[in-house]
């Protein structure tokens, strides 16, 4: 009567795994028995991007090369006056972890 009840409960689970793996394929889930970790939950989420580029507004001066060197000529006028004061950034290799490494 054992051996009966055995085959009854193996014909219990494959049919409870077979009604599963169903539902998974009709339903378009993913079978996961062993309870793995896995990205699936991450992965299918709608992809943002292109919502998170449109919040922000062009910017013009990716394009217009004029403006481009007139920040980069202020910018090398500004470094030039600090220069002239003794502010500007040190020669390469001589900075504080130059000199701290030199005491």
């Amino acid at each position: 009567m054992s051996a009966g009840g055995s085959l009854k409960k193996m014909l219990a689970s494959a049919v409870v795994v077979g009604v599963t793996e169903a539902r998974a394929r009709v339903f378009g889930h993913i079978l996961n028995p062993t309870g793995q970790r896995s990205a699936h939950k991450v992965l299918r989420k709608k992809l943002i991007g292109d919502k998170v580029a449109e919040w922000y507004p062009y910017d013009i001066k990716n394009d217009d090369p004029l403006i481009k060197s007139r920040e980069e000529e202020e910018r090398l006028l500004k470094l030039e006056m600090l220069k002239r004061r003794g502010k500007g950034p040190p020669k390469k290799g001589q900075g504080r972890r130059a000199v701290k490494r030199n005491k």
